[in-house]
């Protein structure tokens, strides 16, 4: 299954997988949150104690980078699970973190740094 889907087909294709199977009864806001957690923590169990050199070997072995692709996916389904029950617009929310994130880290002060300014929120 080699399709390249935009975020409305992913959408869509989530909605009806969910549907489908009548699992909007398990969906609400509260575990859909666990839900991306969870994963999330899943993927980072893959690297965990492992040295930048470890990491590294581990993007380029085909077993180890289909079990990273599995986790991202898990995440990526309760992300768009979660925007498409609570009807948010991801493509603006992306957007509008951008433009925020842009005033908050200006390039002539956060160029090639990865300090957190911690003056505002």
């Amino acid at each position: 299954m080699e399709k390249h889907l935009n975020i409305d087909e992913l959408n869509k294709l989530i909605k009806t997988f969910c549907e489908d199977r009548d699992w909007d009864q398990y969906h609400n806001a509260k575990d859909l949150s666990i839900g991306i957690v969870t994963e999330a923590s899943e993927l980072l169990q893959l690297f965990r104690f492992k040295s930048n050199l470890e990491v590294d070997n581990m993007l380029t072995d085909e077993t180890i980078r289909t079990e990273i692709g599995e986790e991202l996916a898990d995440i990526l389904f309760f992300i768009l699970r979660f925007a498409q029950k609570y009807n948010f617009d991801l493509s603006y929310e992306l957007n509008r973190k951008v433009e925020i994130n842009e005033k908050r880290y200006p390039i002539s002060e956060y160029k090639g740094s990865n300090k957190k300014n911690t003056n505002d929120k």
